[in-house]
């Protein structure tokens, strides 16, 4: 019974992959700002020389790492599935002989896929290239991180969908995509590391999922903590999530059979 979700799969790479200019193009966003970020990150650790464990080669690591990831998690998504529902073209979706959230999460993942070799890869090896690098000392690491990468995108998958299906009440999903759009960078960890916060508002973002986006692939990557809490807070986030969107979208459909959709 898998069929068509590896199809889906498939399609969703294929999709992303064939706007090669517009990857290049956000890619050659992402280094413009990279650069900026290692040289702001520089210039604070050459004043302080550590701050929360992280040393030049980490920082520039996590910013790297952070602008690569950006596309493949995708943390800032798109509105198209609250467009569907505004024009009512979510009724075909539901109506099709597939699981919905399984459909789309499918096809997300293909996209992300696709954003590893086009808007993760570069970057990396670019700043690995002109900068100090902190590589994994072991090579479990890889694997883990590997691991971490596809458990971030499914929590992101979740919140960006979730955002979308308020369009079932607001009719229009733009303004909370919008809201996570202004306030995901920095409580993701992409704009400053979050070990860098004050301690009670580090422990305050670990009991939300927005640390599983971005700052724990980090984390594993650069074998500064335990992978396995951090690997444990995305599956719990995911899961939860992935349940919450099915309860949503079931009482979204019913919304839909009210008005007559």
């Amino acid at each position: 019974m898998l069929a068509p979700y590896p199809q889906l799969i498939k399609a969703g790479y294929r999709r992303y992959a064939g706007y090669r200019q517009a990857a290049l193009a956000g890619m050659t966003t992402n280094v413009v700002f990279g650069l900026l970020r290692v040289a702001v990150l520089s210039a604070v650790l050459a004043e302080r020389g550590s701050i929360a464990g992280y040393d030049p080669a980490t920082a520039i690591t996590y910013v790297w790492l952070g602008q690569g990831l950006l596309a493949v998690v995708l943390l800032w998504g798109s509105t198209e599935f609250s467009e569907r529902v505004r024009s009512g073209d979510v009724v075909v979706d539901l109506g099709r002989p597939w699981d919905l959230p399984t459909a789309l999460l499918a096809t997300d993942l293909g996209r992300a896929g696709a954003a590893v070799g086009m808007r993760l890869l570069p970057p990396v090896a670019l700043g690995a290239l002109l900068f100090p690098f902190r590589w994994p000392d072991r090579p479990l690491t890889w694997l883990l991180f590997a691991v971490a990468v596809l458990l971030a995108v499914c929590v992101s998958f979740a919140i960006r969908l979730l955002l979308n299906m308020s369009a079932f009440w607001l009719l229009d999903g733009r303004g909370a995509v919008a809201l996570w759009g202004a306030a995901g960078g920095m409580l993701t960890g992409l704009v400053v590391p979050l070990p860098w916060f004050p301690g009670w508002a580090q422990q305050a973002l670990w009991w939300t999922p927005c640390p599983a986006l971005l700052q724990g692939p980090i984390d594993v990557f650069t074998e500064r903590v335990d992978p396995l809490p951090v690997l444990g807070h995305q599956v719990l986030w995911a899961v939860l999530l992935l349940l919450v969107v099915r309860v949503v979208l079931a009482r979204g459909a019913r919304r839909l059979v009210v008005h007559g959709g």
